[in-house]
């Protein structure tokens, strides 16, 4: 059951699909208050603990910290971050004698101290004082979640082909690099479904443009990569180059579909192709006309899409360059600099990018009316990939497309997956990859994986190794790295069978790891579920954090250390140990308990629960040509209900598309 609790004028994000009234009584649960900002309080006992916040740092269970939902570029995040690139302000609080979910519906800035300041009191708090507030109640954290993304809608389906393998990097930049890219994994038998083009297959960095020199006919390389089984995956942008006889540009400013300034003239800001206007997104006419332009490159072949720099990224802007001068101009006037003086020059300096008072500085026109954009800020990412997917149904109406965003709020699930942003080639990035996936779930958001190997620093061999075998389980599986780092592509390593074996065990399991998704995306239920989920009554489990159940049959535990040798496994269960080795697959029972598993860094382990079977079919190079049929089934079970179809249409509701395979 849901209930609906307004505070103020809200303003509508359409995160929440279905109609519920308002009620008339005081908010259950917390103590409330509103004076110059809302306020909700609850006292939590010892064991109490809190679930969920989508995107965000540190552990599964979220006690013990502070964190902001509010969309944040901040690519050197550790676990003191508190915001990062998703805003997902859906919590479930795990009491002794209680259990319920809550949704603070709030496009700008909400905190949640969870007992940090105080270590028994939840405080969650937002300078904006208009919000709807939803309270689901259920009898578990499952059932909660349920009903919570029944009131979202359902969540994103991709494409098949994008449950494969693939390849990025910033940047490839010539069509001769990507094709280098494709005959490097051929040539060596990796599996590989895609390769992404980063900013340099633009014009000069211009939205829906394509550089002829460096890449020629688009199209006619699209289709030249297809017949190899490889789409190509161009990113969009958020800024929209400021150029005459620019289309884009020109058409924008024509019909006002720019955020604007104080004064209504389109706001300007620096990003990667200069200074730049942003699209009002919350427009609905230009977050239709922004939509259409995908076209451009759906007319050419494209078949999918990743959408970045949507917080939106501002690296600065000519106000606050203009300040920045000020502030230098200043320091030059004294006959010394001291090093307090030195100091807080630099921090103003760095501290201008993505800055407060740019956000605070344009304007966004709405069917809701005029709104300052840091007031509605996280809705901003939701809405251009919004913009494309809407764009995308109407061009295809009965064709899935892979599309991903880096910004993101609930309700944006509903029209692509995210990936977790710029993140490091640091080990502990594979532990914040695993501790993040239950937590986006929760909120909708099933597509979801990280930058393989790190996006920035260089990654060395065995972290790539180690990273691709929690890779193989999440639905995007994209190693990509930033210019200027090592090359990660992995038949730049050595022994490259190693990283053959364990991509083909990725292509072995997508019938299981789709059947998965799907049943999860059909039944508004959850791909990636924290072991207190499962087993609520063993304490073990429920402090568990490292281990995570895939579907309703599998455990992964993945080694998450430098030189290990192997791992703790906790098993809440007796179950099936899987271990491939060399590309075989071999299988142990393993009885509940604590257990030391030796696992090398070219050998993937995981755990099927008891009574339980998976299917395995043959890898292959790409999807398009895995054997669906002839499958396989392993485990101490004797049956499984696999979900097969086509995997680009949209008859995602035939009862056909199940079929029962039996040992």
């Amino acid at each position: 059951m849901i209930k609906k609790y307004t505070f103020g004028t809200p303003y509508e994000t359409d995160a929440v699909i279905i109609p519920i009234s308002t009620e008339d009584t005081a908010l259950p649960y917390f103590k409330t208050d509103c004076d110059d900002k809302l306020r909700f309080e609850l006292t939590l006992q010892k064991d109490d603990a809190v679930y969920g916040l989508g995107e965000s740092t540190r552990g599964i269970n979220k006690r013990g910290y502070t964190y902001n939902t509010f969309c944040a570029d901040d690519p050197n995040h550790t676990e003191t971050t508190n915001a990062l690139y998703g805003a997902h302000n859906f919590i479930i609080v795990e009491q002794k004698d209680r259990i319920f979910g809550a949704f603070f519906d709030c496009p700008s800035t909400v905190t949640y101290d969870i007992g940090f300041t105080v270590c028994h009191k939840l405080i969650i708090s937002s300078e904006n004082t208009n919000m709807n507030v939803y309270i689901v109640d259920g009898k578990d954290a499952y059932e909660i979640t349920r009903e919570f993304r029944k009131a979202i809608g359902r969540s994103y389906i991709p494409p098949m082909w994008a449950f494969g393998y693939t390849q990025s990097r910033w940047s490839y930049a010539t069509a001769d690099s990507v094709r280098d890219v494709v005959k490097g994994y051929r040539s060596k038998n990796i599996p590989l479904d895609a390769v992404y083009m980063d900013i340099d297959y633009m014009e000069r960095y211009k939205d829906f443009t394509v550089d002829a020199k460096a890449f020629g006919n688009l199209e006619e390389f699209a289709r030249e990569m297809k017949a190899d089984g490889v789409r190509l995956v161009p990113i969009i942008d958020a800024g929209v180059k400021i150029e005459e006889g620019y289309d884009v540009y020109e058409e924008g400013v024509s019909k006002g579909y720019f955020c604007t300034d104080k004064e209504g003239k389109p706001f300007e800001a620096c990003v990667w192709p200069g200074m730049t206007h942003f699209p009002d997104f919350l427009n609905p006419d230009a977050r239709l006309w922004f939509g259409e332009k995908y076209k451009t490159l759906t007319d050419m072949g494209i078949e999918g899409f990743w959408n970045d720099m949507n917080e939106p990224a501002i690296f600065f802007s000519q106000n606050s360059v203009d300040r920045a001068f000020e502030k230098v101009k200043a320091y030059a006037k004294e006959s010394s600099l001291t090093l307090d003086g030195f100091n807080d020059l630099k921090f103003y300096l760095s501290s201008r990018q993505n800055c407060e008072e740019d956000y605070s500085g344009f304007y966004h026109n709405t069917p809701q009316g005029r709104f300052c954009h840091k007031d509605v800020h996280n809705l901003y990412g939701y809405n251009m990939t919004r913009s494309a997917s809407e764009s995308l149904e109407k061009t295809a109406p009965e064709k899935r497309f892979l599309l991903f965003s880096r910004a993101s709020y609930i309700g944006m699930h509903r029209y692509s997956g995210i990936w977790t942003g710029d993140n490091h080639s640091w080990w502990s990035h594979i532990l914040a990859e695993l501790k993040v996936m239950p937590g986006l779930n929760m909120c909708g958001f099933l597509y979801s994986g990280a930058d393989i190997g790190g996006f920035n620093f260089d990654c060395s061999r065995d972290l790539l190794l180690r990273w691709l075998a929690l890779g193989i389980f999440t639905p995007l599986m994209r190693n990509h790295a930033a210019c200027g780092t090592r090359n990660q592509e992995c038949y730049q390593f050595e022994n490259t069978e190693d990283f053959r074996h364990i991509i083909e065990l990725r292509y072995r399991l997508i019938p299981y790891l789709y059947s998965e998704y799907m049943k999860a995306a059909l039944n508004g239920d959850m791909y990636f579920k924290p072991l207190a989920f499962e087993y609520p009554e063993d304490q073990v489990a429920k402090h568990t954090e490292d281990q995570l159940l895939i579907g309703n049959e599998v455990m992964i535990a993945p080694v998450y250390t430098q030189n290990a040798m192997g791992r703790y496994v906790y098993l809440p269960e007796d179950m099936t140990a899987v271990r491939m080795d060399g590309g075989v697959i071999t299988t142990e029972e393993m009885t509940k308990g604590h257990h030391f598993v030796e696992i090398a860094e070219n050998q993937v382990v995981f755990y099927i629960r008891k009574g339980k079977a998976i299917p395995l079919c043959k890898p292959a190079k790409n999807t398009d040509e895995l054997e669906k049929e002839n499958l396989e089934l392993i485990g101490s079970g004797s049956e499984y209900l696999l979900y097969t179809d086509d995997g680009i249409s949209k008859d995602y509701d035939n009862p056909e598309n199940f079929r029962l395979l039996r040992k």
